[in-house]
C-alpha cells in the first residue's frame, strides 16, 4: 500500500465536509467497484484520493479496510468538527441582542417533552423534518416545496461551515424571529437519528421527479454563494 495515514484522513474529512457526511466509507468503495449504490459518492471519492481505485483493487482485503477505516476517521471528524463549532454559534443566531432564548425551559423541569426526549421515552424520526428547514420557520401541507430549504439559519449555517464564522455576523439578527419555534429541536439532537434525516433531504433532492423543483432550489442557494457553487 503506497498511501500512507494522514493524507487518508485528510482527504476524508475533505470528503465528509463537502461531499457526505454520514458515509459508510468501506460500503462505498466495496459498492464503488462494483457499479452498486451512490456511485456517484464515490467518484467524488475518487477525485479527492488520488490513485485510490487503483490501491483498492491491487491490495489485500486487510489493507482496503484499513484504507476506508482512515477515510472513515476523517470524514467522521470533519462531521464532528462542524457539529462542535456550531451547537454555541446557533444560539446566538436565533437569540436577538440583549435578550434571552425564548421560551425559557427550567433546568430543573421534571416532567414534559424535554425530559421525554433525554430519557429516550420520545425520540424524533430522522423522516420527520424540522420547521428551521422552511423559510420563516413555517411548513406548507398542501404545497411541501413551499420555503422548504430556504431558512435563514440554513443559509447561515452554510456560511458559518464553508467560508468564515465571521460572515454570519454581517446578517441581521432580525431574521431569526421564529426563534421560539425552533429551540425544541435544538435539544434534540441526541435522540435523533441525523443519518436517515440527512439522507432523506439527499433523496429527495436527488429524485428525478423532483427537478424542476431541485433547479429551483439552487437557483435561489446560488444567489448567496455564486462565487463557490462548486461546493453545493
Amino acid at each position: 500500500m503506497f498511501m500512507i495515514e494522514y493524507p487518508l484522513v485528510h482527504h476524508g474529512h475533505h470528503f465528509g465536509h463537502v461531499v457526505h457526511a454520514f458515509c459508510n466509507v468501506q460500503m462505498l468503495l466495496t459498492n464503488g467497484i462494483t457499479l452498486i449504490g451512490d456511485y456517484s459518492a464515490y467518484q467524488e471519492l475518487l477525485k479527492i484520493v488520488l490513485n485510490l481505485e487503483e490501491c483498492v483493487m491491487t491490495s489485500s482485503e486487510e489493507a482496503v479496510i484499513t484504507i476506508a477505516e482512515l477515510i472513515q476517521k476523517g470524514a467522521s471528524g470533519a462531521r464532528a468538527d462542524n457539529t462542535k463549532s456550531m451547537k454555541a454559534a446557533i444560539i446566538d443566531w436565533i437569540t436577538l441582542k440583549g435578550q434571552t432564548l425564548i421560551p425559557h425551559i427550567p433546568r430543573n423541569v421534571k416532567t414534559g417533552t424535554k425530559v421525554k426526549l433525554h430519557s429516550g421515552q420520545l425520540q424524533v424520526a430522522g423522516d420527520q423534518w424540522p420547521l428551521f428547514l422552511y423559510a420563516d420557520y413555517s411548513d406548507d401541507t398542501d404545497d411541501p416545496w413551499n420555503g422548504l430549504l430556504h431558512s435563514g439559519l440554513l443559509v447561515s449555517a452554510y456560511r458559518h461551515v464553508f467560508t468564515l464564522p465571521s460572515s454570519v455576523d454581517q446578517e441581521p439578527k432580525a431574521m431569526w424571529s421564529g426563534n421560539a419555534r425552533i429551540q425544541l429541536f435544538s435539544q434534540t439532537d441526541l435522540v435523533m437519528d441525523s443519518e436517515q434525516f440527512c439522507n432523506s433531504i439527499l433523496e429527495l433532492l436527488e429524485d428525478p421527479d423532483e427537478t424542476d423543483e431541485v433547479d429551483q432550489l439552487m437557483g435561489w442557494w446560488n444567489r448567496f454563494f455564486p462565487q463557490i457553487i462548486l461546493l453545493v
